[in-house]
Parts: C-alpha cells; structure tokens; sequence
C-alpha cells in the first residue's frame, strides 16, 4: 500500500519501511510456550541497582485513537472496537491484541496536551522535555539517561539508537553533555560501523598499535588536558573496548525461535536486539518506528503499522517481565503527538497535541493503569493533564535519577530536567 502523505514536512524525508506488518493469528499461538524463552535467572545476573530505559519513538504521530485510547461508536472513534486487556474494564484498540494480553504490566497515560501539532518542536519536546530555546541545545533524554546510569568502567556505550535505516554513526544529540554521551546508532540494527578487525591486522599487531596509542595520548593529555582531548582519548577507549564486545549486537545470536516470535520484519529484529542489549547491561536503547503521519488512509495504515507494532512490542515486554527485568526497566512509547479527533476527506487524521496518549512500564511505574482520562470524543483532556516537562521528569525520577538535580558540567551547575516542570504527580510507586 503507497500512502502519499499530505503532510509536507521535511522531517517525513526517512524512508518507510521495508516490509509490511502481519496481524498475528492469535496471542496464544505467539505467546504460548514461554518455557522456551523464559529466564528468570538473566535478571538476577544483571546488577540489581542498575537500571535502563528503551524507548519506542512512532515517528509522525501515532493515532490514540487506533491504540491506547479508543472511542468506538463515535463521530470521532473511527472504524475499529475497543477489545480487554488483562486488567479489567480497561480496553485498548482491537488493532492491539497481543499488547491487550500484557496490558497489567502496562500504564497508560492517557492525558497529555502538548500543545503544538509541529514535527520538529514536538520532537525536540517529547526527547528533551523543554521547548526549544533559540541558540541553546539541550540533551535529550538518552544522553541524561548514559551520563545518570552508565558505570563508569563499561566496555559498551551507554545510549544506543536503532535506526530503520541508515549507515550508523554517533548522533549530535547529548548537547553541553558532551559527546561521550551522544548516541550510538546503529543503521538497521547492523553492529557499529567499522567496529571489527580488519583481517590484514593480526590480534597482537593491533595490541601493539593500541598501547602505543595510549602512550602518546597520555603524554600529550599531561602537557595539554582539556575537556575535548579527554573526549578524544575517551572514544578511542572505548571504540577498542566495544571491538572486544562486538557480539553483543550481533542479533543474529538470537535463536530462530526468538526471531520467529518477535517478527520477521525490521522492527521485529530490532526489538529482539534491545533485548540482547538490555541483559548486557546497556543503559539506553531507543527504537524507532515510522512512519504514522497518517493524513491519508489512516485506518488502513494502522491496520498494517499496528500489526508489525503488536506484535513485536508485546513479544519485549513478555519477555522482560519473564527475566525479572522490568523492576529495573523502564520502558516508553511515544510520538511527537498524536492525531486529530475529526477524521479528514482523505480518511485520515491531522497532527494534534492537545489530547493523546503515552504508554510507560517498568521500574516505579504503576502496572494495570490508565492514568488522565479525554472526554468521550477524544477533544480535549478532562482528568489528570500533563506535559512533556512532567514527562521528562517522570521517566527519570523512575529510575531513581532527581530530576530536581543538577549536573556540574565544567563547574557550572545545569539542571538535569526542567526546572520549571515537575514529575506527575500520584503515579510513582
């Protein structure tokens, strides 16, 4: 199905998808036989102090409507019923039933009003939890998440991006953090660019030329040490620490079962490699998934994005819950915004920030939860309002990060989260 999007933003220049989605058959079919993958025992191997987040960024603007907040029998509700979930009298859109089986680890907050239906801003918002500031760049949230969790002594980067496309690379997105903090991506889902070995080198050769390396750079940094050569060596270290452990992005390691079950589609892929670098012990992963700007055909779309989404979402969080990783997971589903109430004369949906859903679990998040409330058609928040500052914080404050805090970048104090917004109130554990 080609879907020309009216929308003419450049930030819809990505590429969509390779594969279209497949509706699973029926939940126990993909959820049943957990004994083949369940492992309690991998939580217990990782620290138990440590936490990590992964977040699934819907790029363009997932519909509320024909997921976490359905209004079915209304001007508003579109074609689809709403179906139950695991916890009862809350219901979900029937484009979701995998995810209607895991809903009591689930919360949904269903009130957030950010009030800009711009790609851009609510981007930069719903990742930073600021608005933008003209000639000031702030973190986004996998660049606090690396700097908060990390250990210090890690071989492998603490803020990794799996991209739908894409050479890979290291991203410009940690601001006055620094680029130690910036993300790694990795180009659909392939392990780091030039990240083996070559061939032509021999194993002691390579040692030879690492240790000379070091040498030098410790003699030039005694004479001339600043914040940027200490990032220079820094990269260098840990370039040739994640050559050692290459393997973890190796997804390919992942048995055919796990592969079948998660999806043979990228998304799928990239789901089953956050959760080989989840158990490794990498602090942040986000996934990305696009493209839901759905101005045209948006129910025939969301029939086929939800499908690919249902089921390799559901097929994570199962599993995280099976290993005992979720007290120490967090995981987010976001957009920039959600989509209008009112359905256009393409069947589509327009931008819309003034009432729309996130979906969180994990760590001190309540499980079985839908959190705010929109009125019976979808046009404005009637409970529990919130913003992408109170977002920010929330997320944090889950993994035991003060967002009330501050960071000393190179001795001057800079607040870790907005300090105008605070957490949501009444939903922490």
């Amino acid at each position: 199905m080609a879907l020309r999007y009216a929308c003419r933003s450049a930030d819809h220049g990505m590429a969509r998808r390779q594969f279209l989605g497949t509706l699973a058959a029926g939940g126990s079919a993909i959820l049943g036989g957990t004994g083949l993958f369940g492992s309690p025992a991998i939580g217990s191997m990782l620290d138990s102090k440590q936490k990590r987040i992964v977040v699934f960024n819907l790029h363009g603007g997932l519909s509320q409507l024909e997921s976490w907040d359905p209004k079915p029998g209304t001007d508003t509700g579109g074609p689809f019923l709403a179906i139950p979930t695991t916890v009862p009298g809350l219901h979900v859109s029937e484009l979701l039933p995998l995810t209607a089986m895991q809903m009591h680890h689930l919360c949904l907050i269903r009130g957030v009003n950010t009030s800009t239906d711009d790609h851009g801003v609510g981007a930069y918002m719903m990742l930073t939890g600021r608005r933008q500031i003209p000639g000031l760049e702030f973190p986004q949230i996998g660049a606090v998440a690396a700097k908060a969790l990390s250990a210090d002594n890690s071989g492998l980067p603490g803020h990794i991006l799996i991209t739908p496309g894409g050479g890979g690379g290291r991203g410009s997105d940690s601001a006055w953090l620094g680029p130690r903090y910036a993300s790694v991506q990795l180009g659909n889902g392939n392990p780091p660019a030039n990240s083996a070995r070559p061939a032509s080198i021999s194993e002691q050769s390579d040692a030879a030329r690492q240790d000379i390396r070091r040498k030098v750079s410790a003699r030039f940094l005694n004479r001339r040490r600043t914040a940027v050569t200490e990032a220079f060596t820094y990269s260098y270290d840990q370039a040739e620490k994640l050559m050692r452990r290459r393997d973890v992005f190796d997804v390919a390691q992942e048995s055919a079962g796990d592969q079948e079950r998660y999806g043979q589609h990228d998304l799928g892929r990239h789901c089953l490699l956050a959760r080989r670098l989840l158990e490794s012990g990498i602090s942040f992963v986000q996934l990305s998934h696009s493209n839901y700007d759905t101005h045209n055909e948006n129910f025939n779309f969301h029939i086929e994005q939800m499908g690919e989404f249902d089921r390799s979402f559901s097929m994570l969080v199962a599993d995280l819950a099976d290993r005992g990783m979720l007290d120490s997971t967090l995981i987010v589903v976001l957009s920039e915004f959600g989509r209008t109430p009112n359905i256009n004369h393409y069947y589509g949906r327009d931008h819309w920030g003034t009432a729309w859903s996130v979906c969180l679990a994990g760590c001190r998040v309540p499980r079985g939860v839908a959190f705010g409330a929109t009125n019976e058609r979808g046009t404005e928040v009637v409970d529990r309002q919130v913003d992408h500052g109170n977002l920010f914080h929330t997320y944090l404050q889950a993994v035991g990060v003060d967002s009330t805090g501050s960071f000393n970048i190179d001795g001057r104090e800079m607040p870790i989260a907005d300090p105008s917004s605070k957490p949501i109130e009444g939903l922490l554990t």
